[in-house]
């Protein structure tokens, strides 16, 4: 069974936390790795910049509709990670983003289930056709977690993510609006009945 997670609307506190958790090289690698000058690699913002900046800089970033950002928290209240969903309306598309920072929840179903709320975001709420990820390949747990999730290999993008000094590929992993909404009627079929 998975954990209980929610998304909110991220706060100051849970930037710091984020430029805090990407300072560790193991969390950095996980999620984007770092530029070529050394700072971690995030989508969006930049953790330390967006804390110093005005108050219409932050809504900007943290209210723009087609980058939609997420803090994880979970049901005791504690901050686990982001989430975001970046929306190219033109095509219909979803590119997802997550990471969990804290290293002591990691492997306990907290990126699967936060995955899989938004999945539901992107298919029930936005109506999108297709929800995506770009994953490095030696985050074997991640590309697990989204096969198993039913993620279908779409390409790779060769030698495209920086890690420790060498060049990694990447993998496109996709889902369909229609094999969202399959898996989703198998799932309430499998449960158990109460």
């Amino acid at each position: 069974m998975l954990p209980e997670i929610s998304l909110r609307q991220a706060s100051r506190e849970d930037v710091e936390r984020i430029a805090r958790w990407l300072d560790d090289e193991e969390v950095c690698s996980m999620w984007f790795g770092r530029y070529t000058y050394g700072n971690p690699i995030h989508l969006g913002y930049q953790p330390h910049e967006i804390l110093k900046a005005p108050q219409e800089m932050w809504d900007r970033v943290f209210d723009d509709p087609l980058r939609r950002i997420f803090s994880i928290y979970n049901t005791q209240g504690e901050h686990l990670g982001e989430a975001q969903i970046v929306v190219e309306e033109a095509l219909g598309n979803a590119e997802l983003s997550l990471i969990i920072g804290r290293k002591d929840v990691w492997q306990q179903g907290y990126g699967t289930a936060t995955v899989r709320k938004l999945l539901k975001l992107v298919f029930n709420t936005y109506g999108l056709f297709r929800a995506w990820v770009d994953v490095p390949d030696y985050n074997v747990p991640a590309v697990k977690m989204f096969e198993k999730l039913g993620f279908v290999h779409e390409g790779t993008l060769r030698q495209s993510r920086p890690h420790q000094g060498s060049r990694y590929n990447s993998c496109v992993m996709g889902m369909l609006s229609s094999e969202f909404a399959q898996r989703s009627t198998l799932e309430v079929a499998e449960a158990p009945s109460v």
